[in-house]
């Protein structure tokens, strides 16, 4: 069994290295500018829609000085997605620009890491380090759904659907998850947040917002192990090492391969 896997490209942003990794001073390289993309994933095969995250709305990217190129809604709807279509969405972890909008899909099944859901509902998500980096809405969202009995908490490791396994390797959150897909030219490997960046393969980087450092550096080694086509979180290169959706506007899909 096997998916066509896209990436889609909803928003962007321009930041500084030493805005995205941690202690950027340590390696003793100037500042640089850095584009940071802002990406969902949309498996489709074998029957099935599955959404991996589900980005922010533009309201709240304008808050935090983000671009929307386009929503998701809109998104969907120019891949022939309807809201009600989309059968699983996968919340990698609890920030704002993956766990926004959850509750747009009606009949969804939301899936997310047990840990994660725990730590952003408990005590210390109250704290300025973590709380700057989600939206109190999205959590109360989650909650609710989750109270409705369409939340399914996940550990460790769980298929999602033939073809999907989800692995938790925290570091960047408590429960950070990453996803191996069956895709139709192979194994994907879709990293969310566990990679932000190439760079943090290649030189071994975590990134400046972490839960747990050591974690981080963890996850970096589980994705080696993996292997399969790494699709990074938000790195602009995921849009030119894979095929363009629509070869006339390449900045907004990739298919994965």
């Amino acid at each position: 069994m096997s998916y066509e896997v896209l990436a889609i490209r909803y928003a962007t942003r321009e930041a500084r290295a030493s805005d995205l990794y941690a202690n950027h001073t340590t390696y003793g390289e100037p500042d640089r500018d850095v584009r940071m993309d802002y990406y969902f994933w949309l498996l489709r095969g074998n029957g099935r829609t599955i959404l991996v995250d589900t980005g922010f709305t533009p309201e709240v990217g304008d808050a935090r000085g983000r671009t929307t190129l386009c929503t998701l809604p809109e998104a969907l709807a120019r891949l022939g997605v309807a809201l009600a279509d989309v059968g699983t969405v996968i919340v990698t972890h609890g920030h704002y620009d993956h766990a926004g909008q959850v509750g747009l899909f009606p009949r969804a099944e939301i899936v997310i890491s047990d840990r994660e859901l725990a730590f952003w509902t408990g005590p210390y998500a109250r704290r300025a380090q973590f709380a700057h980096a989600v939206e109190s809405a999205d959590i109360d969202t989650l909650t609710r759904l989750d109270a409705a009995g369409r939340v399914t908490r996940i550990r460790d490791r769980h298929q999602a659907a033939a073809g999907v396994d989800l692995v938790e390797v925290g570091g960047h959150t408590p429960g950070q998850l990453i996803a191996l897909v069956d895709g139709e030219e192979g194994p994907v490997l879709l990293a969310s947040d566990a990679v932000h960046y190439y760079e943090e393969l290649d030189l071994d980087r975590p990134f400046a917002v972490f839960a747990n450092l050591t974690g981080m550096y963890q996850g970096f080694d589980t994705v080696r192990e993996l292997g399969g086509a790494v699709v990074a979180g938000h790195d602009p290169a995921v849009l030119t090492r894979f095929t363009p959706w629509d070869p006339v506007d390449p900045g907004f899909a990739v298919r994965v391969g």
